[in-house]
C-alpha cells in the first residue's frame, strides 16, 4: 500500500501497527492523490471551515505547530528549513482502508481492481530498507546551551510566568539523499507506534512514529490522550523492566507534569463540550512501547452541537502536551528560547471521515525531510518544571530520539 501511495506527490498513510486499544479507529488508512485541496496563506481556520462544509467525503491533512500564530495572535521570526504548509487539507482521489485481512479500495477515477493489481505487483525488493548514508547530525543547541536555557525557564517558573514549558531542540543534517519509504519502514520496524504516519506533500516528507493521540471524535464524543512521563525500557530483563514501570507510575515529577497537562486539556475541552460532560477517564495510565514506558491520561467530553474540527482546533491547538501552561505565555517563551520553527513537529496529521468523525495524532518521534533542499531533521524535547534536573532533561531528549538515531546510524 505504502509503496503504491508514494508514487503520488500527495499521500497520507496512517498505521496503528495493530496496537491494542479500546479507542482504536482503523488498522491502516491511506488517502492518495487529490481532487481538491486547501493551502491558505492566511485566515486558515476560516478556510478550513469552508472546505469542510463543501465536502462530505474523506479529508486528510495536517496543521503545523505555527498555526498558533493565528490562534494566539503571536508572531515568529524563526526559520523553517523543512517548509510544510502551515495548514494543508485535501480530498483524496483514492482511499485505502485495511482492517484485519480486508482491504477496501475506493477511487473516484481509477478502477479499484486495477489499483489492487498494481499493489500486488510491487516487487518484494521494495520492502527492503537499505542502509543509507547520513552525513553528520548536528544540534542547534550545544549541550551547555540547552542546560542553560532550562535554568532560565526555571527562573520564569519561579517568578510565576508559567508552571511548565515544553522545550524542544532540533538535530539536523544537510545535503542528504534518502529513500523516504525505506527509512519510514526502518523507523517503524524499530519503533512501531499506534499513531505512525507516512505523509508526503510534494517535496516535504514526514516519517512519524508517534505514540500520542491529539484528538479523536466519534459521533458527539471527543477524546484526548496527552503523554507526560517517559522512562527507558529494559527489555532484556523483564523484572527490571517492571521496576521501571513502577518507578514511572510513582514518579512525583512525572505525575505533576501529567496532571498539569490534564487540567489544561480539561479546560480546552470545556470550551467546546456540554457543561459537566468533560471527565478524566484514566489518570496516570502506564503504557509500554518498544523503547520507552509512557504515562498517558485520557480525557473525554460530549461536544456541543455544531462543533467540528475547525472549532475544536480554535479551542485546543496547539496541544497542551507540546506547550505547557499557561498556554499563551509559554508559546511566547518557546519562541524566545528555541532556535528554529517547529513546523509540522508538535503539529498534527490525520483524517476526517465522511461522517465527520476524525482522529489526529501529535507529531513527535519523527524524521522530517525536504527532498528539494536535501535537508533532514528531527526535534525532541520535554516538559520543564521548577523541579526539573537539567542534565536528566537533556538525557530524556536523547532517549526519545533513540529509535531515530538508530535509523540514521544505518
Amino acid at each position: 500500500m505504502l509503496s503504491w501511495a508514494n508514487r503520488f506527490n500527495i499521500c497520507c498513510f496512517l498505521d496503528n501497527h495493530n496496537y491494542p486499544s479500546p479507542h482504536r479507529s482503523v488498522e491502516c488508512l491511506a488517502g492518495v492523490d487529490l481532487v481538491d485541496h486547501i493551502n491558505p496563506p492566511d485566515n486558515r481556520i476560516a478556510s478550513l471551515k469552508s472546505f469542510c462544509n463543501r465536502h462530505s467525503d474523506w479529508l486528510f491533512g495536517h496543521v503545523n505547530y505555527d498555526l498558533k500564530n493565528e490562534l494566539s495572535n503571536t508572531t515568529s521570526t524563526l526559520t523553517d528549513p523543512i517548509g510544510f504548509p502551515e495548514l494543508f487539507f485535501f480530498v483524496p482521489e483514492t482511499v485505502l482502508i485495511l482492517q484485519n485481512d480486508l482491504l477496501v479500495i475506493s477511487s473516484l477515477q481509477r478502477q479499484p481492481s486495477k489499483i489492487f493489481e498494481e499493489i500486488c505487483a510491487i516487487s518484494e525488493q521494495d520492502f527492503i530498507a537499505q542502509t543509507q548514508s547520513i552525513p553528520e547530525i548536528r544540534s542547534r543547541f550545544r549541550r551547555d546551551e540547552y542546560l542553560s536555557v532550562i535554568e532560565k525557564i526555571k527562573g520564569h517558573i519561579l517568578r510565576g510566568d508559567c508552571y511548565e514549558l515544553n522545550l524542544c531542540q532540533e538535530f539536523f543534517a544537510e545535503n542528504v539523499s534518502i529513500d523516504p519509504v525505506a527509512m519510514y519502514r526502518k523507523l517503524t520496524a524499530i519503533s512501531p507506534n499506534p499513531f505512525s504516519c507516512y505523509y508526503r506533500v510534494e517535496e516535504n516528507f514526514l516519517l512519524c512514529a508517534s505514540p500520542e493521540r491529539y484528538l479523536q471524535k466519534k459521533n458527539d464524543r471527543i477524546l484526548s490522550q496527552p503523554i507526560k512521563g517517559t522512562y527507558q525500557r529494559n527489555t532484556a530483563d523483564i523484572s527490571e523492566d517492571e521496576k521501571l514501570k513502577e518507578q514511572l507510575r510513582h514518579s512525583e515529577k512525572d505525575r505533576s507534569e501529567n496532571v498539569m497537562v490534564v487540567d489544561l486539556v480539561r479546560n480546552d475541552l470545556s470550551r467546546i463540550c456540554r457543561k459537566g460532560s468533560v471527565r478524566v477517564d484514566e489518570l496516570f495510565g502506564i503504557y509500554s512501547f518498544p523503547q520507552v514506558h509512557q504515562m498517558i491520561s485520557t480525557i473525554s467530553g460530549e461536544l456541543e452541537p455544531g462543533m467540528e474540527l475547525p472549532e475544536i482546533l480554535e479551542a485546543s491547538f496547539p496541544m497542551g502536551s507540546m506547550t505547557g501552561a499557561p498556554k499563551k505565555k509559554v508559546i511566547e517563551l518557546i519562541e524566545r528560547y528555541e532556535k528554529t520553527k517547529r513546523g509540522i513537529f508538535s503539529g498534527t496529521v490525520g483524517y476526517i471521515s465522511p461522517e465527520k468523525d476524525f482522529d489526529y495524532n501529535v507529531v513527535i518521534r519523527s524524521i522530517l525531510y525536504n527532498q528539494a533542499s536535501r535537508y533532514l531533521s528531527y526535534l525532541v524535547g520535554g516538559g520543564i518544571t521548577f523541579y526539573s534536573d537539567a542534565e536528566k532533561e537533556y538525557e530524556e531528549c536523547l532517549l526519545k530520539a533513540k529509535a531515530i538515531q538508530q535509523v540514521l546510524a544505518g
